[in-house]
């Protein structure tokens, strides 16, 4: 397979993930701004969600206030954001014309309809009550283009980069909304373990669709570390950290038998997967949630980088 057309799979899966990945820290920031506000402190949920996706810095270059309307507008159609959902659907659209043929018609369908019904919308005449109606539009989108291609795609080397793709992003993306959590949200009147504490755990895991598996692992009360254990160390839930590097390596290992050989690609998702698997949730904490994630989001572009220069250079 051409490297050019192995891009362009590997991006259209990652713009796609991407694009899910924004609705669900809006949807998260929609969710934890509904909590009531105890006594006199506030949260910054809004700012939070802004600075995990790594967009605070030109977001305040186009706004002066961060709140529901702003970064709404910013996160979700602002072509001044290269990250915005709308501009997510474009280049992955983009990337899927460059590749139409080794797409499946329903992959295609998927990602072109969406791009249709975007440019139809005017977006100005979303009103904030709709907004949760929009952002499950754009979490479907990426359940039918991925349940479409896992359905209809040959498993050959198109079929492998679309999967490196979404779980390179994945991993990234489960990272950053647990970092929703503790980036800058928890007022410093307020106690870890508190019950505005508690509320905002439950809104994370319920922005990942998640409290039903939540229950069936673990048949408790809602506790904070068996929330980050879930989304982090359980491989039984396909969007934690592990889950995804246990598919990077599958799908690494599975290029590497076509090519007939292996590189720092595969070296290096096995490594974060072996850390992964002897990692403890009381390790995680013991080293702050916080820095956990910052050196994962870190070996993870590693990972990606080593991918891009063994594969797509």
């Amino acid at each position: 397979m051409l490297s050019r057309t192995a891009d362009s799979l590997y991006w259209l899966s990652r713009y796609i993930e991407r694009a899910d990945y924004t609705a669900r820290v809006l949807d998260a920031a929609n969710r934890l701004s509904a909590l009531p506000v105890v006594g006199e402190t506030s949260t910054n949920e809004w700012e939070s969600a802004l600075a995990t996706a790594g967009c605070l810095d030109a977001f305040r270059r186009h706004y002066e206030e961060a709140n529901a309307d702003t970064v709404m507008e910013f996160l979700a159609f602002s072509p001044a954001n290269p990250s915005s959902i709308r501009q997510c659907i474009e280049t992955a659209r983009f990337n899927a014309r460059a590749v139409r043929t080794g797409l499946t018609t329903q992959m295609w369908e998927a990602i072109n309809g969406a791009w249709i019904d975007l440019h139809a919308t005017d977006v100005s005449a979303i009103k904030p009550s709709q907004r949760t109606q929009f952002l499950e539009w754009v979490k479907d989108l990426s359940l039918r283009f991925d349940g479409s291609a896992y359905r209809t795609m040959l498993r050959d080397e198109g079929y492998w980069f679309t999967r490196l793709g979404t779980f390179v992003e994945r991993a990234d993306n489960t990272a950053r909304i647990l970092d929703v959590k503790y980036h800058v949200l928890l007022p410093e009147s307020s106690n870890v373990g508190g019950g505005l504490d508690y509320s905002q755990w439950a809104a994370i895991l319920r922005a990942v669709n998640s409290v039903t598996a939540y229950h069936w692992v673990y048949r408790d009360s809602l506790k904070p570390w068996l929330i980050a254990e879930l989304m982090i160390l359980k491989s039984e839930m396909p969007r934690s950290l592990r889950a995804c590097y246990l598919s990077l390596v599958e799908s690494l290992d599975l290029l590497a038998e076509d090519a007939g050989r292996q590189g720092p690609a595969q070296r290096k998702a096995r490594a974060m997967a072996l850390k992964l698997e002897q990692t403890r949730i009381d390790q995680v904490f013991a080293v702050g949630l916080h820095e956990f994630i910052e050196d994962f989001i870190a070996a993870n572009n590693g990972v990606a980088a080593a991918i891009a220069e063994q594969y797509l250079i």
